[in-house]
């Protein structure tokens, strides 16, 4: 019987569980340095908040996935990864602590001082857990033995490509050459322990729980493999390498095959359901905003540009799919037109358009796109899912029409009403390629925390009104 490695969000419940009692351990020393003797779970208030600080810290690391190739990480990456979780988490507990109106029952010395404190004591059980689990995983005698089948040709990177993974559930003990006979040759310290002759006589006879089929001769690993599945034996095809843009993969049946699916990122259907309950929680918050910002800024607008207040045009979202989005208009209602005759001062080289001193503009539209008020209205794109709040930002289709293959790529996700192109310089970015280097990375590496972290750089950037145009 085989084991399917763990791969849901508590698959390192040790790691969880270890941050957790470091944060607390803290917080016990930064109290009795600072309040006195005893624990804070005897005290009315402290107790309170060391209850909240794990709450919050079980929320982070549920949108956060901070454990995500723990084990492949080095010291550095380590280190990067605490300081982001545990400060995140403290900023949080802050914000309980202010938004609540706690703040004066609360020595900020014991605050901050257990954020400081948490910092190191997290790196440092973090990197001996680590080791320990490594050598638990490289030592245990109880991992599956593992046999490559492949050709002569790709022997080499065959096994070249399992080395790069130490940390792991089985062991290569053999190798069997299916075009030629090497038996008793040693490959990279593996030696080839049958041919293809003798290679089901050797499962027969020796210890083998799985065997890694590395052929591109269907006939013959259907053949193979049934009869090693007759035998008990777990079998593995490969299907498809593993590639840097698309790390999403899922085999899964569709009709009556069973393919493999790719795209650039697969999301579970838990970040789905939470992607979209956060779009809606803030859809409803933004349309409060939207319609406060209507009752300043709707008479503004029809005394400076006799027209409409907002400004709708026709965009493409997701794969291809048109909708139209909503904006206050901070510009003539003429705009569109006068376009064309200003295309020689467009400061972005590809398919998008923003030029320095827009004279489209009326004077309150600069304001408003400077705080990016004029986007308020698209929180009813995203209560309707036409968007969503993080994602790519929608080209128009004069845009689209002109789109390169590869520019496809970053309409792969729902557009958003921010992303990483808002976040890393706005308008100062001056080259569309760099965009879409933005929005494809965006997609590759897309988790719950990274939206998160965007939606704070987001409040950020639009406060200090940086890059707008």
């Amino acid at each position: 019987m085989y084991r399917r490695e763990k791969r849901s969000w508590m698959k390192h419940l040790d790691f969880t569980i270890f941050d957790i009692l470091c944060a607390q351990f803290a917080y016990i020393i930064l109290y009795r340095y600072k309040i006195g003797p005893g624990l804070p779970y005897d005290s009315d208030w402290y107790d309170r908040l060391g209850v909240v600080l794990v709450l919050i810290q079980i929320c982070v690391i549920f949108f956060l996935e901070p454990y995500k190739d723990i084990l492949r990480r080095d010291k550095i990456q380590e280190f990067k990864k605490v300081v982001v979780s545990v400060s995140l988490s403290f900023g949080l507990l802050v914000m309980y602590v202010f938004g609540m109106k706690y703040a004066e029952a609360y020595s900020r010395v014991v605050l901050y001082g257990t954020w400081a404190l948490s910092i190191p004591v997290t790196y440092v059980f973090r990197i001996f857990w680590k080791n320990h689990v490594r050598r638990r995983v490289v030592e245990d005698k109880n991992r599956a033995i593992m046999v490559l089948f492949t050709a002569n040709d790709g022997v080499e990177e065959c096994i070249k490509e399992f080395e790069k993974n130490r940390y792991r559930n089985y062991v290569i003990k053999g190798i069997v050459i299916m075009d030629k006979n090497r038996e008793g040759d040693i490959i990279r310290d593996v030696p080839v322990v049958a041919n293809a002759e003798n290679f089901l006589d050797y499962v027969r006879t020796n210890v083998v729980d799985e065997v890694f089929i590395n052929s591109n001769d269907i006939l013959k690993s259907e053949f193979i493999s049934d009869e090693l599945l007759e035998m008990g034996v777990t079998v593995h095809f490969k299907i498809m390498h593993n590639s840097k843009l698309s790390p999403g993969k899922v085999v899964e049946p569709l009709g009556n095959y069973l393919v493999m699916t790719s795209c650039m990122n697969i999301a579970s259907n838990r970040q789905i359901i939470i992607k979209r309950l956060l779009d809606i929680l803030g859809g409803i918050v933004g349309l409060i905003l939207c319609g406060i910002a209507f009752i300043i800024f709707a008479p503004i607008i029809k005394s400076q540009s006799p027209g409409p207040v907002f400004f709708k045009q026709v965009r493409v979202g997701k794969n291809g799919r048109k909708f139209k989005l909503y904006k206050f208009r901070s510009m003539h209602v003429n705009a569109e037109e006068m376009k064309a005759e200003l295309q020689d001062q467009n400061k972005i080289s590809g398919n998008m358009f923003k030029i320095e001193d827009d004279p489209r503009i009326i004077p309150i539209g600069r304001f408003m796109r400077k705080y990016s008020i004029d986007e308020l209205p698209q929180f009813w794109n995203i209560l309707k899912g036409d968007m969503s709040l993080v994602g790519t930002r929608p080209p128009t289709e004069d845009e689209f029409v002109n789109y390169e293959a590869h520019h496809r790529a970053r309409l792969g996700i729902k557009p958003g009403l921010t992303g990483m192109w808002q976040v890393s310089g706005r308008s100062d970015i001056t080259d569309f390629e760099d965009v879409v280097a933005l929005d494809t990375a965006y997609i590759s590496n897309w988790n719950l925390g990274m939206d998160i972290r965007i939606l704070f750089k987001t409040i950020v950037v639009v406060f200090k009104g940086n890059g707008a145009v």
